[in-house]
């Protein structure tokens, strides 16, 4: 992902770009209001982290300004101290997507903000994604491969659909799971089993499947060159 955090602590912010950086992510930082607006404008990050408290511009009014006059509709998870109801509120009501209160876990964070970007991806007005060999139409829900029909399970499409979307990026077995089964705790070998039909499915004429393991991670989608 590309990470822009607005946040003036500088313990916090310094905290959440050496963990975001340090898992992969491209990040960017701005330590007041009118910075970061002027970086969130500009585009091309995936999710924001925004306080409330910020000099310049409070949070509030940078959310408003951005989905209002900006038109962005870039997925803002709010990092904030402010724990009241009307706080919470107020910020959804602004245009953010999400609200996490400080003192917070780093990995939680994290998957937030992976969770935002996913369903973000999942309402792309193009719903016909593809690479390499295999095409997907999310709307016909059809797939193929080398130009033949695939069928698959509603889960396996889903599992598709979220891989195929962020090529080579690694998903791990719980964020795959929690999309798949929700809160839910399927079977300790179900997301293997879905995992080994969808790689069956999705052999081209080469017999080269897509998805990798990533042992002790979860999976991604990559074609060999």
């Amino acid at each position: 992902m590309r990470v822009l955090i607005i946040e003036d602590d500088l313990d916090i912010a310094g905290n959440l770009y050496e963990f975001l950086e340090g898992r992969g992510n491209v990040v960017d930082l701005a330590r007041d209001g009118v910075t970061g607006l002027h970086l969130a404008v500009s585009g091309g990050f995936d999710a924001i982290v925004l306080d409330l408290g910020l000099p310049g511009v409070d949070g509030l009014c940078l959310c408003r300004k951005l989905r209002g006059e900006a038109k962005q509709d870039v997925p803002i998870l709010i990092l904030t101290a402010r724990d009241l109801l009307d706080d919470k509120l107020a910020a959804f009501e602004n245009g953010a997507d999400d609200y996490l209160v400080k003192p917070f876990a780093l990995r939680e964070v994290e998957a937030r903000l992976n969770a935002l970007v996913v369903r973000r991806r999942g309402r792309v007005v193009n719903r016909r994604l593809s690479y390499e060999a295999i095409e997907y139409d999310a709307d016909k829900m059809a797939v193929t491969v080398d130009g033949r029909s695939v069928h698959l399970s509603r889960k396996c499409l889903r599992l598709l659909e979220l891989l195929i979307a962020a090529p080579h990026r690694v998903f791990t077995r719980a964020e795959l799971e929690r999309e798949l089964w929700g809160e839910e705790h399927p079977q300790s070998d179900s997301l293997r089993s879905h995992m080994h039909m969808l790689r069956r499915a999705l052999t081209d004429t080469r017999g080269h499947a897509p998805i990798e393991t990533v042992h002790g991670v979860g999976y991604r989608f990559a074609v060999n060159d």
